[in-house]
């Protein structure tokens, strides 16, 4: 099974957003994890009120540590926007940066428009052959 990572710093919001999308939307075909280079403490609270807007429960979620072995068992790993960061992954694998914005401290509007645009690029790249099947 394909299976995706997705990385940001704290593992807070970004790509938990991404990950809870990913999984719904892919319906078992394939499998996405996320995890932090620092995890934080919990899911930032106005991540978990916006996807609960979409329908998407966050609030038992815990930030998990990346991990080596976490990044060999990707097929392909998408950092949420931290390519700027000391302490992103991207020297140590192959990846790709979305560059979204950290949802940390701004205002639930702004977090609105952050995860709709998680979903948009999260439909994207369901879109791709590599999901679908077709070359």
């Amino acid at each position: 099974m394909k299976k995706v990572l997705f990385v940001c710093v704290h593992n807070a919001g970004r790509s938990q957003m991404a990950e809870a999308f990913f999984n719904i939307k892919v319906s078992g075909k394939a499998i996405a994890e996320s995890a932090g280079t620092m995890p934080g403490p919990g899911v930032n609270s106005t991540v978990v009120e916006v996807m609960s807007e979409a329908r998407i429960d966050l609030w038992a979620r815990k930030p998990k540590l990346l991990t080596v072995e976490t990044m060999e068992s990707a097929d392909r790993i998408i950092t949420m926007g931290c390519m700027d960061e000391a302490v992103c992954p991207a020297a140590l694998a192959p990846t790709e940066d979305w560059e979204i914005e950290d949802p940390a401290g701004k205002p639930i509007e702004t977090v609105r428009k952050i995860r709709d645009e998680i979903r948009t690029r999260v439909e994207k790249l369901l879109e791709e052959p590599y999901f679908t099947g077709n070359s």
